[in-house]
């Protein structure tokens, strides 16, 4: 409920999993949270569109099957299928939408934080939604110039919440893609290269950002409501 009484509409998101896990893996994963955070968000859960190509590093962790997003060489800078991934992005989206946002681990995460960039520039997610909203869990920056150039062109006026784990080898990269967004609220954790448990401090910025959220859902409704009226 809002501050008058006003029924706040959940923001939903999209949730896009890590390199060769699932919808299902990133469900169990964000489940670390309290219930009093997950029950103020609607979360649908997306496979990657391409089976994993090799070993999944959460074998024997996670019962497959595992999917991946894209392909990459060894350098990370050249992808193999990203224009279908960004096609298969589109029609779930279409099909499952509309969504307010997305959140994204890992390789997911890498996706998250440059699709608003590239919807911007008119290169992805043109038949959906504006992306209103961005959470990022151990996320990068793409490595593909020919990507990147799009993707970060300008700076990204959207709601961003981002995990940086102090152990995370994503971490250089993930403070790099914070700078590719305007005002980003950063959570700092403890572990790894993976989805944190909220301690205190960590809780009530998520608690405040999605607060953040609802305003400014709240916000948008009321000004369609007017413009109806009008």
């Amino acid at each position: 409920m809002g501050s008058e009484g006003t029924i706040v509409r959940k923001p939903r998101f999209l949730c896009l999993h890590g390199f060769r896990t699932s919808g299902e893996i990133m469900k169990i994963q964000l489940h670390k949270w309290p219930q009093s955070v997950l029950d103020r968000l609607d979360l649908v859960f997306l496979d990657a569109p391409f089976p994993c190509q090799g070993k999944s590093d959460v074998e024997g962790i996670f019962d497959p099957p595992y999917y991946e997003w894209f392909q990459f060489n060894k350098e990370f800078n050249e992808y193999t299928n990203f224009e279908k991934c960004l096609e298969y992005l589109e029609d779930r989206m279409i099909e499952l939408g509309p969504f307010d946002g997305l959140i994204g681990f890992s390789q997911g995460a890498i996706l998250s934080g440059g699709l608003p960039g590239l919807q911007a520039k008119g290169i992805a997610l043109q038949k959906v939604p504006k992306i209103k909203f961005i959470i990022i869990i151990g996320g990068a920056m793409f490595k593909s110039t020919k990507v990147a150039k799009d993707a970060y062109s300008s700076t990204m006026d959207i709601p961003s919440l981002h995990f940086l784990g102090e152990t995370d080898f994503l971490k250089p990269y993930g403070t790099e893609l914070i700078d590719s967004f305007k005002n980003p609220v950063v959570v700092h954790h403890p572990k790894g290269h993976t989805v944190p448990r909220l301690d205190e401090k960590s809780l009530e910025k998520v608690t405040a950002f999605i607060d953040t959220l609802e305003h400014l859902l709240m916000e948008d409704e009321v000004k369609i409501g007017e413009d109806l009226i009008m």
